[in-house]
């Protein structure tokens, strides 16, 4: 299965030697995927959407309702997709683009940041959701969230502290505000190196957190069988 990957951002260099760029993480977290990468955060988008069977779109440091040149690309793409109806999926940023693109909103979350290991309760179960699990454990670095569903979309998912932790759009485009490709050594890091933003107390709880098992494997198998359905 050809997926392209919708590259929202980089790993910092600093970084890559010891976690790579985010090409080599989603390529770790769902190896079974053939990926051909389009860095569009880079101004590198695909010819045609019949390129990919599917699309996945990553995380980034931006907003989605940045008046930025590649994210209003961006959008039109997911509107393209949609239209197309190729599969799709989004995570964290990309989730919050399903949104924007096809007329939902975006903007930061009352309730501050998200970050560490948060327990999603699944709220409609799925045929995709195989094996099943009531709530999942996943790993999240955000300040924006979903706050206006797009038509047709239906929430599957949610969090104590987002409300929008999963959704899809008809049948072929999800979105989850988590970081399934993650491990729990990026994640600290990237809660470290933001400690000013987000605060010391909420980071400190956040590394408390990451005591907890994840279940970003379950979430990584529901998702392959959903990109895989045949109708």
């Amino acid at each position: 299965m050809k997926v392209g990957l919708l590259l929202c951002d980089h790993v910092r260099p600093e970084f890559r030697e010891e976690f790579e760029d985010y090409p080599a993480i989603f390529q770790r977290a769902w190896p079974s995927f053939d990926f051909e990468v389009f860095a569009v955060c880079d101004g590198q988008f695909p010819a045609s959407v019949d390129i990919c069977d599917a699309y996945i779109a990553t995380g980034s440091s931006y907003s989605v309702y940045e008046e930025i040149d590649w994210i209003i690309q961006l959008q039109q793409l997911i509107r393209d997709i949609h239209q197309s109806e190729k599969y799709y999926l989004g995570v964290c940023f990309g989730h919050q683009l399903l949104a924007e693109a096809l007329g939902g909103q975006v903007k930061k979350a009352q309730s501050g940041w998200s970050i560490g290991v948060q327990t999603f309760t699944i709220s409609q179960k799925e045929a995709w959701m195989e094996p099943f699990q009531a709530e999942l454990n996943l790993l999240m670095m955000c300040q924006d969230q979903v706050h206006v569903l797009p038509p047709n979309a239906t929430v599957l998912a949610s969090t104590p502290a987002c409300p929008v932790g999963i959704f899809r759009v008809g049948n072929r485009m999800l979105g989850v505000q988590a970081h399934p490709e993650f491990s729990k050594a990026y994640d600290r890091l990237l809660m470290e190196t933001r400690i000013d933003r987000i605060g010391a107390a909420t980071v400190a709880k956040a590394i408390e957190s990451l005591s907890l098992p994840l279940d970003a494997t379950r979430f990584i198998q529901w998702t392959v069988r959903f990109l895989s359905t045949v109708d």
